[in-house]
């Protein structure tokens, strides 16, 4: 099965985390690569990075002190196909990475992969629990799929999360 590979090191600023990759962003070999897929203009527009990506420059993230992962790494066509039991496993297979790589931040992309790695239900922001030490932030969904939040909505959350970063101390 061919999958995307985690862009991840210990002391990241940031780990941002998907439910899983799209079938598309599998085949390319690139996260957020979905035709309609807004991700890479928003992380530059709202100061999340600092200069202008496509998803052909996935792996330079780093670059910016954040990573990326997902929750489940089988592709799919939507969140809907993954079992119950492919959550759990990626809840502990996650739970360890981010309990190693000690991230300052934990961005959650979307309600649904925060509920199912936590199992609790979530608002959209900045949470007031940490994990494993970092603060945690939940996104709407930047998926096309999710074409019920307003790309004016998915913006302003970008936005808070952004100056969530500048206002961590180097």
């Amino acid at each position: 099965m061919k999958t995307l590979p985690d862009y991840l090191r210990k002391g990241m600023k940031m780990i941002l985390i998907g439910s899983n990759p799209g079938d598309r962003s599998a085949r390319v070999g690139h996260y957020y690569a979905g035709r309609n897929n807004q991700f890479w203009p928003i992380m530059y527009e709202t100061g999340v990075i600092p200069e202008p990506l496509g998803y052909e420059d996935d792996r330079r993230l780093v670059e910016f002190g954040i990573g990326m992962t997902d929750l489940v790494k089988r592709p799919t066509r939507e969140i809907a196909e993954i079992e119950r039991q492919e959550f759990a496993e990626g809840r502990v297979l996650l739970a360890q990475k981010l309990e190693d790589l000690k991230p300052r931040v934990i961005a959650f992309n979307g309600k649904i992969v925060y509920e199912k790695f936590t199992g609790r239900p979530c608002k959209l922001g900045l949470q007031k629990e940490l994990l494993y030490g970092a603060r945690v932030f939940v996104l709407p969904a930047i998926s096309g799929q999710n074409g019920g939040t307003s790309i004016g909505v998915k913006k302003r959350y970008f936005k808070k999360l952004a100056a969530l970063l500048k206002s961590l101390k180097d």
